[in-house]
C-alpha cells in the first residue's frame, strides 16, 4: 500500500469521474446502463451541485471514488447521506481504500449532522457485502428498491 489520500474531485476532472463511473458499471455488469457524458457530469457535480464526489489516491494517482448526495428521513427528522458510488480499481482492492473512502463520507456525515448513511449493494457482491458487516452496516431486508427509468417518469408525470 502506498500514500493513500482523500480528496475532494474538482470541475476539470470530470471526466475521471465519468471513467471510474463506466469502470464501476462495466463491474456491476450494466455498462450498457450508462448515458452520462462528461458535461453532464460537470454540470450536476459542479454547477448544480447534486452530488459530491471524493477521489482516493495512491502516490497522486487515483485508483477510486466515492459519489454521496444528502437525503433526508423524515423517521429521524434530519438529513442523512447517501453514497450513490463506491469504487476502487480491481488491482487496488483489498489494500483497505475502500473503507477509508467509506470512513471518509461517514465524518463528514458526522460533521454535518446526519441521522444515518445508507447505500445499496448489488446481492452477488459477496466482497463488498463483507466488507459492510465488517464495519457494522446491515441490510435492511424488508425493503426493495423501486425505480422509474427517465422514459418511465416522464410517462407517469404526464399520466391523466
Amino acid at each position: 500500500m502506498g500514500a493513500f489520500t482523500i480528496r475532494p474531485a474538482r470541475p476539470e476532472e470530470a471526466g475521471v469521474v465519468l471513467d471510474l463511473i463506466k469502470k464501476l458499471a462495466v463491474y456491476e455488469k450494466c455498462e450498457n446502463d450508462v448515458v452520462a457524458d462528461e458535461d453532464t457530469i460537470r454540470n450536476s457535480l459542479f454547477v448544480e451541485h447534486s452530488a459530491e464526489v471524493v477521489f482516493g489516491e495512491e502516490n497522486g494517482s487515483v485508483v477510486g471514488f466515492a459519489l454521496y448526495f444528502h437525503n433526508f428521513s423524515t423517521f429521524v427528522g434530519r438529513k442523512g447521506m447517501y453514497v450513490e458510488d463506491l469504487f476502487i480499481l480491481p488491482e487496488k482492492r483489498g489494500l483497505g481504500y475502500g473503507t477509508a473512502l467509506l470512513k471518509y463520507v461517514a465524518k463528514l456525515a458526522v460533521e454535518r449532522n446526519c441521522g444515518r448513511m445508507e447505500w445499496i449493494c448489488l446481492d452477488w457482491n459477496s466482497p463488498a457485502l463483507s466488507l459492510y458487516r465488517s464495519i457494522g452496516a446491515h441490510p435492511l431486508s424488508d425493503w426493495t428498491v423501486q425505480r422509474m427509468d427517465e422514459k418511465t417518469l416522464k410517462e407517469f408525470a404526464q399520466s391523466q
